[in-house]
């Protein structure tokens, strides 16, 4: 393995997204990666889907058997705000990273233009401008399946840094073993994880996760309210008349490779936590524990993945 950098200036930004406006979401995310450049970060880091937005709550008019019209309605402005890769969007978050020399992870919903299908994916740009990495979710949780299909490509990228290989695992993708290891297997001493997920049960895992994979865990929520959700475009104001004043508390912290807290949870506010990553902590921790090195049994336990 070569030699790694041993330090990584990271910017965590848990922000709320412009709901259902990939423009206004873009904007607001540059300006985002404007702040964390100026702290020095070389790895910037978003929630899941901050384009346009986690409609949380919502139905889209699904039901067994049957879809409504008004539902179908909001889908539709949910899919014209949702973005092509690449394109404009993935074409200006390039020319930030290059701008700041820094590697950029962002969540977005995917439009693949060529079949209309959406998925919830998660893109990685290097410093040199370029779009290095398009992960989507394995498999959209629950009634995300109404929104967002299976992954069909993009399984466990991972790209090049001075700190070893990048990847990302999206929300509950971290539940799955098997997607953790295939990351694990692949060297990452940072695991990066855009979600919407603000239970108590969740840092615990976000926690174990560090332990187990001996990484650094980056647990990256977003926080948004009641209000985000823009009700003059929207049919479904029952829902969201349903929902918690606040939708989501965030949480964003970074774990490091012994399960310890590296930065505490961030709740219920939007904030960019800067901190230096010790990757000399990711290279320690393997000393009693490797999970795909010496403590593995790959004569009695095999992962095997198909990438096609």
């Amino acid at each position: 393995m070569k030699d790694l950098k041993q330090t990584c200036r990271l910017g965590l930004i848990q922000a709320a997204p412009v709901m259902f406006d990939k423009a206004a979401s873009l904007e607001k995310a540059l300006a985002w990666i404007e702040k964390a450049a100026a702290q020095d970060a070389e790895l910037i880091v978003f929630p899941e889907l901050f384009l346009p937005g986690y409609p949380f709550g919502m139905t889209f008019g699904f039901t067994v058997g049957s879809r409504s019209e008004d539902g179908r309605k909001d889908w539709k402005l949910y899919y014209d705000n949702s973005v092509v890769c690449p394109g404009a969007e993935t074409a200006a978050i390039g020319a930030a990273a290059k701008k700041h020399h820094a590697y950029i992870s962002i969540g977005v919903s995917e439009r693949d233009d060529t079949t209309g299908t959406l998925y919830n994916t998660n893109l990685m740009f290097t410093p040199d401008g370029a779009l290095a990495s398009v992960h989507r979710k394995l498999k959209p949780t629950g009634a995300e399946r109404f929104v967002w299909g299976d992954a069909n490509r993009g399984y466990f990228p991972t790209i090049d840094s001075p700190w070893g290989p990048l990847g990302s695992l999206i929300c509950w993708e971290n539940y799955m073993p098997l997607a953790r290891a295939a990351l694990y297997e692949r060297g990452v001493n940072i695991l990066i994880a855009p979600n919407t997920n603000d239970v108590p049960s969740w840092i615990n895992t976000v926690q174990h996760i560090g332990l187990e994979g001996r990484c650094y865990f980056i647990n990256a929520d977003m926080v948004f309210t009641r209000d985000d959700y823009p009700r003059a475009q929207l049919h479904c104001s029952e829902e969201i008349d349903r929902l918690p004043e606040i939708v989501c508390r965030g949480g964003s912290c970074v774990i490091d490779p012994f399960g310890n807290f590296y930065t505490e949870p961030v709740w219920d506010k939007e904030e960019l936590i800067v901190t230096t990553l010790d990757l000399g902590k990711a290279a320690s921790a393997k000393m009693e524990f490797d999970p795909c090195g010496h403590y593995a049994r790959p004569d009695v336990l095999e992962l095997r993945i198909n990438d096609k």
